[in-house]
């Protein structure tokens, strides 16, 4: 009976397990991961800098480089900061680094002087893109950029040489660099294509913003027999100086008819706006690449201001023509032939003065009476 019962209940125990063992639930499938979403990478926060030679309030260069920065901050949003009348020297230097210092990853400095200090800067912070307004330098970060204001002053000479009547015009210049040097002898070249007999005389200033020292050296002009004032300035104290004197004057970088009115006809002006945000909008985009830019009239970075009732009654048809020939590329302006001051043939009858030859310019047209140190 014992061995009975024992065999029963190991009988139980092995159908226990086998039981046990056929039962068991199924594995449980390993759950699908849920694809991972792409990480977009934080957008870029931009913070513009600009470094001014001079003071917003001079009317003329750094006001129309502000209007731009206003018009970038409108169309983009971005923050900006800005200096005023940074010295050409060690200090813009410092202004850069202090720049970036407060975050600025973008920077446009805006005076040929400060090429070499942004060169150093932007090889030391290659991260920080650097834009230099009207030098020659490039880096991986550094673009350079100007326009050829020398179509508009071509268009302003038209406008002198059919206004004057002495057939002396006076000419106030900052420094004996070629953006100047080009800038007068295109303006020259202007007046004579209407009046052949004209001169344009030159008075160096070496400087940019003096609103006194500007205004003498158009006093000095004058009282050489001039009777139309045009400048390479930032102030409008040389057109201040003609109308004082009851007679005329040719303005720069902005529309500065309310600073004389009795004497102002026109000026080249600047048109930054559209450039700034081009460039901005590049680098939030992660498509900036480094470019050296001179564009012209048709890209609308430079401008003639409107004719004032001032200007000769026949200038407006005869600059609405050469205008249209400059923007189709029919009038080069620069293309031989072309004399220098002593009358020798410099540019040979047919030949387009090349970008190259412009950009070191160092000799004046016939019909300037001045010199290059």
């Amino acid at each position: 009976m014992k061995k009975a019962l024992g065999l029963l209940l190991v009988l139980m125990l092995v159908m226990s397990i086998l039981v046990t063992g056929c039962s068991q639930p199924a594995k449980e499938e390993p759950k699908k991961e849920e694809p991972k979403q792409e990480e977009k990478a934080p957008e870029q926060k931009i913070k513009v800098g600009f470094v001014y030679v001079g003071p917003i309030g001079d009317g003329g260069w750094t006001y129309a480089h502000n209007e731009g920065r206003k018009y970038l901050e409108e169309k983009l949003g971005v923050e900006t900061i800005i200096k005023e009348s940074v010295p050409e020297s060690q200090e813009a230097e410092k202004v850069l680094n202090d720049m970036i210092d407060q975050g600025a990853n973008v920077i446009f400095t805006t005076s040929f002087g400060f090429m070499d200090y942004t060169e150093k800067v932007a090889k030391a912070n290659p991260d920080v893109k650097f834009l230099h307004c009207s030098g020659y330098k490039q880096l991986d970060n550094m673009s350079n950029y100007f326009g050829r204001i020398y179509e508009a002053r071509y268009l302003s000479g038209i406008v002198a040489g059919m206004k004057t009547q002495s057939d002396v015009l006076g000419y106030v210049a900052a420094f004996e660099i070629p953006e100047v040097v080009r800038g007068i002898n295109a303006f020259t070249l202007g007046v004579r294509s209407v009046n052949p007999d004209a001169v344009v005389k030159v008075k160096w200033t070496h400087t940019w913003y003096d609103p006194a020292k500007e205004k003498e050296a158009a006093k000095a002009l004058l009282d050489e027999g001039a009777d139309v004032i045009a400048q390479h300035q930032d102030t409008p104290g040389p057109q201040q100086a003609a109308e004082e004197k009851g007679v005329w004057s040719i303005g720069y970088n902005t529309d500065m008819k309310e600073m004389a009115p009795k004497a102002y006809m026109t000026a080249p002006i600047w048109n930054w706006g559209p450039y700034y945000v081009q460039e901005v909008k590049a680098v939030m985009d992660g498509t900036w690449k480094s470019s050296s830019v001179w564009e012209g009239m048709k890209d609308g970075i430079v401008q003639l201001a409107p004719l004032t009732d001032v200007a000769p009654p026949e200038a407006k048809d005869a600059v609405e023509k050469v205008k249209a020939d400059i923007i189709s590329g029919k009038e080069k302006i620069f293309v031989g032939p072309i004399k220098d001051q002593t009358g020798a043939v410099k540019v040979q009858d047919g030949v387009v003065m090349t970008d190259q030859e412009l950009l070191s310019f160092d000799w004046f047209v016939e019909g300037v009476e001045g010199k290059i140190k």
